[in-house]
C-alpha cells in the first residue's frame, strides 16, 4: 500500500524533468581566430530556474530563468534572448586558440548539453619571385609559401584558372614552436603560353581560399644554327623595318636635291647643248673656240633653240676662210671678221649670238 504512492511520485518527477529537456546548437562549430562564436540552448518549456554556459569545462556565464544573465568577470563573453523568448545565445565575443575545446549549457537539476568549438588561424600565403618572362618551351619553376597556419592549410596550384594535379608538384610542411605550420610547394611549368598561375591556401574556416597570383609571359623564339644564337623574332622584324625606312628617307631626299639643283642652273644644260652640236660646224671650220661665258639677254628657251636651228641653215651656205695663227696685217684679219659679222646680220634680225674666231 505505501509502493504505490512513491511511484506515482517517481513517475511524475520523470514526466517534469522529460518536459523540460533542451536542445544546443550547434553542436560544432569552426571559426577563426578573433571572429564570433554563437551556441545556442533552448529549454523545451520555461519551467527551468538556472541556465550556466561552461568553457572547457569551467563556468563562464550564469543566466537567471527570472532576471537574465547575471555579472560575470569575462568581458568577452555575453548572452541575448532569442527570437522565442525561451531561448539564449551564448556568444564568445573575439575567439582565441585558448578557447577552442568544450562548450556545454547545464540547466541546473534538469539537463546538460555539450558543443565542440574549434578555432584556426589565418596565415599568409606567397609566391616567390616577380612576374616571369620565359621562352616557349623553357621550364620554369615557381615556389609557393604558405605559413602561420592552424591546423596544416590545404595547399593547391591553379594555371589560367584550372587545378593542377597534385601529382605534378610536391609539398613539405614544418611546425612552428607555437603549433603554426608552414608549407612549402614548388610547381614545374613548360612554357608553351603567356599565363596565370596561382597558388591557393585554405582551411575549413575559410570560406574563400586566400591566394597569390603571378604572371608567366611567354616569348617565341628564333633559332640561328651557325652560332646557336636566338634571337627573338619582333626585334628582328623591327630593325629590319627601321633600316628599309631609313634606306627610303636617303634615297627621297638624294633625288630632291637632285631635282631642285636642275631648276636653279638651266643655263648650263644649254651651254652643253652647245657645245656639243653648234660647235662642230662653225669652230670646226674656224678651228676657232666658243665663248662659253657668254649668256643671252632675256631669250627664253624656245626663242634659243630657235636661232641655233637657223644658225646651222645657214652655216650650210657660208663659206668662212680659214685664218692663220699669225698673221702680217691686222687689216686684213679686221676686214674679215667685219664681213662675217655683216653677212650674220643681214639673215637674221633676231639677237644673235657673235662668232669671234682667232
Amino acid at each position: 500500500m505505501d509502493i504505490l504512492p512513491l511511484l506515482v511520485v517517481l513517475l511524475s518527477c520523470r514526466i517534469e524533468a522529460v518536459g523540460a529537456q533542451m536542445k544546443l546548437s550547434p553542436l560544432t562549430l569552426t571559426v577563426l581566430r578573433g571572429k564570433e562564436a554563437n551556441f545556442t540552448c533552448s529549454p523545451s518549456n520555461n519551467k527551468w530556474t538556472v541556465m550556466v554556459w561552461l568553457l572547457n569545462g569551467v563556468a563562464t556565464l550564469t543566466i537567471s530563468n527570472e532576471s537574465g544573465p547575471l555579472p560575470t568577470v569575462n568581458p568577452n563573453v555575453t548572452a541575448v534572448k532569442s527570437k522565442d523568448k525561451n531561448s539564449w545565445v551564448f556568444v564568445l565575443k573575439k575567439t582565441e586558440r585558448d578557447n577552442e575545446g568544450s562548450v556545454t549549457c547545464d540547466l541546473q537539476g534538469i539537463d546538460r548539453k555539450t558543443a565542440s568549438l574549434f578555432v584556426q588561424e589565418k596565415g599568409s600565403v606567397t609566391i616567390s619571385g616577380e612576374n616571369r618572362l620565359a621562352f616557349k618551351g623553357q621550364p620554369v619553376l615557381f615556389e609557393c609559401r604558405a605559413a602561420g597556419w592552424y591546423p596544416q592549410p590545404v595547399l593547391q596550384w591553379q594555371v589560367n584558372g584550372k587545378m593542377v594535379n597534385e601529382a605534378e608538384y610536391n609539398i613539405s610542411s614544418e611546425e612552428s614552436g607555437k603549433s603554426l605550420f608552414t608549407v612549402t610547394s614548388n610547381l614545374s611549368v613548360t612554357a608553351a603560353k603567356s599565363s596565370h598561375v596561382d597558388c591557393l591556401a585554405s582551411v575549413s574556416a575559410l570560406t574563400t581560399p586566400l591566394n597569390s597570383s603571378i604572371r608567366l609571359t611567354v616569348v617565341a623564339e628564333e633559332v640561328q644554327e651557325d652560332d646557336d644564337c636566338t634571337f627573338p623574332v619582333a626585334l628582328v622584324a623591327s630593325l629590319s623595318a627601321l633600316l628599309l625606312l631609313a634606306l627610303l628617307c636617303i634615297c627621297t631626299v638624294l633625288c630632291y636635291r637632285q631635282t631642285r639643283r636642275a631648276k636653279a642652273n638651266p643655263q648650263e644644260a644649254i651651254r652643253f647643248d652647245q657645245s656639243v652640236y653648234g660647235r662642230s660646224p662653225v669652230a670646226e671650220a674656224t678651228e676657232g673656240k666658243v665663248n662659253l661665258g657668254y649668256s643671252s639677254e632675256g631669250a627664253t628657251d624656245a626663242a634659243y633653240s630657235e636661232l641655233i636651228a637657223a644658225m646651222r641653215s645657214q652655216m650650210d651656205f657660208v663659206s668662212f676662210h680659214k685664218v692663220p695663227d699669225v698673221v702680217s696685217s691686222s687689216s686684213l684679219s679686221l676686214h674679215s671678221e667685219g664681213q662675217a659679222q655683216v653677212s650674220l646680220a643681214e639673215e637674221s634680225s633676231k639677237n644673235v649670238r657673235m662668232i669671234t674666231t682667232v
